[in-house]
C-alpha cells in the first residue's frame, strides 16, 4: 500500500479539486493550471523516485525562474527530499563548493548552465543529471524523462516535518552556509505571507525576483499557490517586461528590493506607468531609503516591508498595507506566529525605543545549518534565531531597524549606525547610490566614510559632507568621501559591506 502522508503537494491537489482549470502560473505566455501543475509533481515525483531518490536526499537546481523549480519544490516534499535551489550569478569554482557540501543525488540545470557545470562535474560525482529546455552530451533530457515517468507514480512518503529546502546563503559575509528549512516551516510561513499580504485565490503575484533566494520563492510565490491564487513568473527582471506585465497581466502583489525600485523608478516609463491594479508592493530589505518608497507612494501605491532572512523563512515582521503610508521605512509588527526580542550584547530585553540585536522565534524558522552545528549552535540559542540586526521598538509597536550588528562603526566608544547616514545620502538627487562603513583610524579606533556612487559628474567630497551639518551629530559626519563607479551588492540587493572595506583598507 501507498503510504500518503499529509505534505505539501496536498496543496496543489487540493486546490485543483476546486479550482480544476484556474491558472496556477502563468509563464512566457501561457497558463499553467492548477490541474496540470499537479500532474507535472506526480510525474516529477515519479521521475526522482525511479532515479533513487527518497526521503533525504537533495536535488540541486542551477537555472532561472522557470515552473518546474516549483514542481521540483513540491515533487521533494511529495518524496520526503530536499530542494537545493544554486545561485545562478555564482562561478563554477563556487557552485563546486555548495555541490560537494550538499551531495546532491540529482543535479537538474537549463542547458545554459550546464557547460559551467560540466567544469566541476567532479563537485557532485555519481548524481544524475537532468537537462532543462534542450539536449546536452552526458545529460538526460529532463522533458523526455518526464514524459516516460507514469503520473502520480511517485511515493506519498514526505512528511511536514521533514526539511524540503536548502537554500545557502553568505549575506553580506561571503561564507556560504545551508539553511535547512522544513515543510512545516513552509506552510507556517505561508500563512505569515497571508496575514502580510491579505492574500486570497483571487490574488496575482507577479514574481520576477530569482527563485533561489528565499525572498524570490518564499515571500509571495510559494504561499500564493498555498493560496490558490495565480502567480505570474518572469525568468528574471527586465524593467519594460515588468512595467508590461504590471499593465498587461494586472497583478495585485508584487515583491521588490532597493536595486530593482531604484531602477523602475529612474526608467522612462515609470512616470506614465499604470500601477492601479497594485494593491501592495512589498519590500524585502532590512532598510530601505524612503525616498524609494515615496517615489511610489506619489504614484498611490502602497509600499510595506518584509523583515526577516534566509533562516527565517524569511517573514518574521511584515509592514501592511494599512500602515504603509503612516509608517514609511518600518520594518513593521511581528508576524502573526513569531515572536521578536530586542536584546543587549548580556542577552537582555532592552526598555522600549533602546536599540539592541533583534532575535526571533517561530514555527518558520530554520531547523539548523546543514552539516554544520557549530554554526547552528553559534545562531540559535533556546529556540531563538539570533538576526545580527540592529533596531528597535518605538511606543507605538512598529519596529524599526538601525543596521546589522557587525555594520556598527564604534568610534571612540560611540555607536554610529550607517543606515541613518545612507539615508540622508539617498536624499541627494546628485548621488546614484551610496553606502557607509568603518575604516580603521589610530585615535578613534574606526571613523565612518562615505562610499558613493555619482549621478552628477560634478558632485565633489565637499558637497556631500555638507549634507550633514546640522542635520546629525558631528561625531557621526563621515571623515571622508570615495567615489566609485558602483557598489557591490548580492542577489537580493544588500551592499556587500566587507568588499567595501577591503578597498578601504588595502
Amino acid at each position: 500500500m501507498t503510504d500518503s502522508s499529509p505534505n505539501m503537494s496536498d496543496w496543489l491537489d487540493g486546490w485543483a479539486r476546486f479550482q480544476l482549470a484556474k491558472p496556477a502560473l502563468h509563464f512566457a505566455g501561457k497558463d499553467i493550471s492548477y490541474a496540470d501543475i499537479a500532474r507535472r509533481v506526480g510525474r516529477m515525483a515519479g521521475l526522482l523516485d525511479s532515479l533513487g531518490v527518497s526521503a533525504g536526499d537533495r536535488i540541486a537546481f542551477l537555472g532561472l525562474n522557470h515552473p518546474e523549480l516549483l514542481v521540483l519544490l513540491f515533487a521533494a516534499a511529495r518524496l520526503g527530499a530536499v530542494l537545493c535551489p544554486l545561485n545562478w550569478r555564482l562561478a563554477p569554482p563556487e557552485h563546486a563548493v555548495i555541490l560537494r557540501h550538499a551531495e546532491p543525488r540529482v543535479v537538474v540545470a537549463e542547458t545554459e548552465f550546464v557547460e559551467a557545470l560540466d567544469q566541476v562535474a567532479g563537485a557532485f560525482g555519481g548524481a544524475a543529471r537532468l537537462v532543462l529546455g534542450g539536449q546536452r552530451s552526458g545529460w538526460t533530457e529532463l522533458a523526455t524523462a518526464l514524459e516516460a515517468s507514469p503520473p502520480d507514480a511517485g511515493r506519498r512518503t514526505g512528511r511536514y516535518a521533514d526539511p524540503v529546502l536548502i537554500v545557502y546563503t553568505s549575506g553580506t559575509t561571503g561564507q556560504p552556509k545551508g539553511a535547512v528549512l522544513t515543510q512545516s516551516a513552509l506552510l507556517w510561513n505561508a500563512v505569515n505571507s497571508t496575514h502580510a499580504h491579505d492574500l486570497v485565490s483571487a490574488d496575482r503575484v507577479l514574481t520576477f525576483l530569482p527563485m533561489f533566494h528565499v525572498g524570490g520563492l518564499n515571500i509571495q510565490t510559494v504561499p500564493a499557490l498555498h493560496a490558490g491564487a495565480t502567480v505570474i513568473l518572469h525568468r528574471r527582471f527586465e524593467p519594460d517586461a515588468v512595467f508590461a506585465a504590471i499593465e498587461g497581466g494586472r497583478p495585485s502583489l508584487t515583491l521588490m528590493v532597493p536595486a530593482v525600485m531604484q531602477a523602475l523608478i529612474g526608467h522612462e516609463r515609470f512616470a506614465k506607468a499604470d500601477l492601479s491594479s497594485l494593491r501592495l508592493i512589498n519590500a524585502g530589505s532590512s532598510v530601505i531609503p524612503p525616498a524609494l518608497i515615496e517615489a511610489f507612494h506619489r504614484k498611490g501605491v502602497p509600499v510595506g516591508q518584509i523583515y526577516g532572512s534566509t533562516e527565517t523563512g524569511p517573514i518574521a515582521a511584515y509592514l501592511r498595507r494599512e500602515d504603509a503610508f503612516a509608517q514609511v521605512g518600518s520594518a513593521g509588527k511581528p508576524a502573526v506566529h513569531c515572536r521578536i526580542r530586542i536584546v543587549d550584547d548580556e542577552n537582555r530585553d532592552v526598555p522600549q525605543g533602546r536599540s539592541g540585536e533583534l532575535l526571533v522565534k517561530g514555527p518558520n524558522l530554520m531547523c539548523g545549518y546543514w552539516r554544520d552545528p557549530a554554526a547552528t549552535q553559534d545562531a540559535m540559542r533556546d529556540g531563538w534565531f539570533r538576526t545580527g540586526d540592529i533596531g528597535y521598538v518605538a511606543a507605538d509597536g512598529y519596529i524599526w531597524i538601525n543596521d546589522r550588528k557587525k555594520d556598527v562603526i564604534i568610534s571612540g566608544g560611540e555607536n554610529i549606525y550607517p543606515g541613518e547616514l545612507e539615508s540622508l545620502l539617498a536624499g541627494c538627487d546628485e548621488i546614484a547610490e551610496a553606502a557607509v562603513v568603518a575604516r580603521p583610524d589610530a585615535r578613534w579606533g574606526e571613523v565612518p566614510i562615505a562610499v558613493v556612487v555619482r549621478r552628477d559628474a560634478g558632485l565633489d567630497r565637499q558637497r556631500v559632507l555638507d549634507l550633514f551639518e546640522g542635520r546629525l551629530a558631528r561625531f557621526k559626519h563621515p571623515r571622508d568621501v570615495v567615489f566609485i563607479e558602483r557598489l557591490p551588492r548580492n542577489v537580493m540587493g544588500k551592499v556587500l559591506r566587507y568588499e567595501l572595506r577591503a578597498r578601504l583598507t588595502s
